[in-house]
């Protein structure tokens, strides 16, 4: 009986081993949804101290620039501030951010509104008869409206919530819709160092479909099957376009003062970010602070950080189906961004002005300008 069983065992084992498929061949493949989302100029930040921290400033933000990075850090807010900031992107054209935020209930809560707008304007229609322009322009204009109430939990957390229409105008087309943002900030103490630890969720929201007078087109219908030398009369038809989503984007981010003495802050700052339409990405940054020096009133700040570019590693052909070794690997300088600010406060008024510069890599180096006044 033993013997039989045995080699029943047996041949059940090398029936399985002829009979089992080959091992599966493992194909790698990238499965991130590049080129996926529409306004993509949600991404671009607020006011020049958050670009010069390279965007690494969801924790350490509680200025009226919380209204972008981290409707939580609103509520943290000592004062009403307002804030106008402008960048000059790429190819001529422009991005503004404009912010105002309000206290309440002696600090318990805050609302704010800010808005932004990128794009630019009278640009050539160029047609491959006519590559200079046949005389028509186009322009684009993105733009939000956003409004924020953010409230103090207790004296180590805050949170806040943001609801933004967007508007999304590209030549004779448009598409609207709404995203919300949500942030919160727990702050607490490591010795008698203050550390600060941020969760957010930006532009979680519904798609854009554009239409507009562009898409409207003359076509002629196919005659009847078998049907010749039949005039057809042209009817009006409207081109329908696939929705894109928004560019949602994760931050969790730690701030930690390394440094409070005197006059003197120095603040270490990390963040991780998970987009849904690239790879996941990292930064970090160093803040060095000089407030109300020789009590003359005026602060001075120096900013600086890097921030990892995933998609550096890939070649801009790939998707179009040639090599151009045109990669420029995660260690550039692109990701690199410094800046500082001066701040001048007299009583509960103050009026600041900060300054970045950010490099983008091939498309060169860029400036942030902001202005800022609280009372």
């Amino acid at each position: 009986m033993t013997n039989i069983l045995t080699r029943g065992l047996a041949a059940l084992a090398l029936t399985a081993a002829v009979t089992a498929p080959a091992p599966a061949q493992v194909i790698e493949t990238d499965n991130t949804a590049y080129g996926t989302t529409a306004a993509e100029f949600l991404l671009l930040g607020a006011g020049a101290r958050g670009t010069a921290l390279g965007g690494a400033f969801s924790a350490l933000t509680s200025d009226v620039t919380a209204l972008y990075y981290n409707p939580g850090g609103v509520a943290l807010m000592p004062r009403p501030q307002l804030m106008v900031s402008t960048y000059s992107y790429v190819a001529d054209t422009r991005y503004s951010w404009l912010g105002i935020a309000f206290p309440m209930a002696g600090g318990q809560r805050a609302i704010g509104f800010s808005a932004g707008t990128f794009g630019f304007s009278d640009q050539p229609v160029t047609t491959i008869e006519n590559p200079d322009g046949d005389g028509r322009t186009y322009s684009v204009a993105q733009t939000f409206l956003q409004g924020t109430y953010a409230q103090n939990f207790s004296d180590r957390f805050s949170a806040g919530i943001s609801l933004k229409f967007i508007n999304d105008e590209l030549g004779e087309t448009a598409a609207q819709g709404f995203a919300v943002d949500f942030g919160t900030n727990f702050h607490a103490t490591v010795g008698e160092r203050p550390i600060r630890a941020s969760f957010v969720i930006q532009n979680l929201g519904t798609t854009l479909t554009h239409r507009g007078a562009a898409l409207d087109v003359t076509v002629l219908r196919e005659p009847p099957l078998g049907v010749v030398d039949i005039p057809q009369e042209p009817a009006e038809a409207r081109l329908k376009t696939k929705d894109f989503g928004l560019p949602v984007m994760f931050r969790v981010g730690v701030a930690l003062d390394v440094v409070t003495q005197g006059y003197t802050r120095v603040t270490v700052l990390s963040e991780f970010t998970q987009p849904n339409n690239t790879r996941p990405g990292a930064g970090a940054g160093l803040e060095l602070g000089l407030t109300n020096v020789g009590n003359s009133g005026f602060s001075f700040a120096a900013r600086g950080s890097y921030t990892l570019q995933p998609d550096n590693d890939l070649d801009p052909g790939n998707g179009a189906g040639f090599v151009t070794q045109e990669s420029l690997g995660s260690f550039t300088s692109d990701g690199l961004a410094l800046g500082g600010g001066i701040e001048y406060a007299r009583g509960t008024f103050r009026v600041g002005f900060d300054y970045a510069w950010k490099n983008l890599g091939p498309l060169g180096g860029t400036n942030f300008l902001s202005f800022s006044l609280g009372w």
